[in-house]
């Protein structure tokens, strides 16, 4: 089942995977799994597959980048240390032409992650965005402080298990909330320019409300991009390819599998119904 979900073992089998994506026209953004490490050599093994990555990324001319978590890179432990290993990766990813997306986690990373990305976007220009999950009642705000500095969202539903007191409880408020947000990353102009971001959902009702505003409102489908994950929604993924809409397919791998996903499992259990209901999907 995990081989559905998850590209493989290695750094070669997530290239693989990449390739397959990029023949279907579909972009790709590859993660090694490995969050929650707790030593510097920990997190500077992390730090080397993703040197290899990027350069193979490069090499290949593959249509890919890169997304990592600051807790992979030793944010629990020491967030100096996760800053400079994170600003190393978009050093090396400016370099070559690619881009990292510093993933989001649980709420007590949400402030802390915004931070650092806006502090390492603020020495790359263009080399790093993050991800705002819109059940928050902070996201808003969130989506406008990026926004303003140019740096490119990831904007999902949310995945992990969140208290009242922070996140929209009801389904329909994450929706309406979504939408509203999603609606706006995609208009928002300052100088004359926009912000390229990711609509990443796999909820087609969603996928078609975006789809009729960029019809109606005649916006550019280069200025945004859709953004799913490997092995979900592969019949919706290569429908919005063929249309001409830029999809993106997060694509997971390493030996880190199991723990990957049994957090994932234990920290949300309608994770558990979402990947039921999607292995038996094309």
């Amino acid at each position: 089942m995990s081989s559905r979900f998850v590209a493989g073992m290695t750094v070669d089998e997530a290239l693989l995977a990449c390739e397959r994506m990029n023949r279907e026209g579909i972009a790709a953004t590859l993660d090694s799994l490995g969050e929650s490490v707790t030593t510097e050599a920990e997190a500077r093994r992390s730090l080397g597959v993703y040197h290899e990555l990027l350069d193979a990324i490069a090499a290949r001319k593959l249509d890919a980048n890169v997304s990592v978590k600051l807790s992979q890179v030793g944010m629990d432990f020491d967030p100096a240390l996760a800053e400079r290993v994170a600003g190393e990766m978009v050093e090396h990813a400016s370099e070559v032409g690619s881009f990292v997306r510093i993933d989001m986690e649980g709420s007590p990373y949400t402030e802390a992650t915004i931070a650092m990305t806006e502090r390492l976007a603020a020495r790359w220009p263009g080399g790093v965005g993050t991800v705002l999950q819109a059940y928050l009642f902070r996201t808003e705000g969130d989506v406008e402080r990026l926004l303003a500095q140019g740096i490119r969202i990831r904007l999902c539903k949310g995945a992990y298990k969140e208290g009242p007191e922070i996140a929209f409880p009801a389904k329909a408020d994450v929706d309406a909330n979504y939408v509203k947000l999603m609606k706006r990353v995609v208009t928002f102009a300052k100088d004359g320019k926009g912000v390229f971001c990711g609509i990443a959902t796999h909820d087609e009702a969603i996928v078609d409300a975006m789809r009729a505003f960029v019809r109606e409102n005649g916006i550019d489908r280069g200025a945004f991009e859709f953004q799913m994950l490997y092995g979900v929604r592969r019949d919706l993924q290569r429908k919005l390819a063929a249309e001409g809409f830029g999809v993106r397919v997060y694509i997971p791998f390493g030996p880190e599998w199991y723990p990957y996903f049994m957090r994932r499992l234990a920290e949300r259990p309608a994770n558990v119904l979402f990947l039921a209901k999607n292995f038996f999907k094309n």
